[in-house]
């Protein structure tokens, strides 16, 4: 091949390589930004004291325990008292805080499954004094006190000290209740 046929193929070539070239190789660039924007700020937790340690009731099939007679909601659970406010928990180790908030995988999942209108109070479940609540709370879980108990009401359903026949049971041959 001589020198301009030799031109002419390098030219031929340069010239496919330039049309070929973009489909077979290409570079690509993605970039990424990301902005994070600040959060909300918090609403403030309302300021609430007691005067006196609080009584409480176990929210049924719970071991939660609720302050029915405070303007604001506060549970005591597993030894520390919790406030919620707004979306966010509060946790302390007193019933006057001080109050930390709690991230959303500290939130106890029992607070989810309590239910609506856990506050409310009929009169007849039992109050149960600060002091006893901050004593037993261990031993009533391990031993799964309110579970028997049903807040005063046997496993039939009937006050505590009502005296009747275990359905099935004869009565006199030391089978009454």
């Amino acid at each position: 091949m001589n020198k301009s046929g030799f031109v002419f193929l390098m030219a031929v070539l340069a010239a496919f390589g330039a049309v070929v070239a973009p489909g077979v190789s290409s570079a690509q660039v993605d970039v990424n930004i990301e902005v994070r924007l600040p959060l909300p700020p918090l609403p403030p937790l309302p300021r609430f004291v007691f005067a006196a340690p609080p009584t409480v009731v176990v929210v049924p099939e719970t071991y939660v325990y609720v302050v029915p007679d405070a303007e604001v909601d506060i549970v005591f659970y597993q030894g520390y008292w919790y406030r919620p406010h707004g979306e966010r928990w509060y946790r302390s180790a007193g019933y006057n805080g001080p109050w930390k908030l709690l991230r959303a995988a500290q939130v106890p999942s029992t607070f989810g499954i309590l239910p609506p209108g856990f506050r409310s109070v009929e009169p007849e479940r039992e109050r149960i004094p600060y002091q006893k609540v901050k004593k037993s709370w261990k031993q009533w879980e391990k031993e799964r006190y309110w579970d028997s108990r049903r807040n005063g009401r046997d496993e039939n359903g009937r006050h505590e000290g009502e005296r009747h026949d275990r359905p099935g049971r004869a009565k006199g041959k030391g089978h009454d209740k």
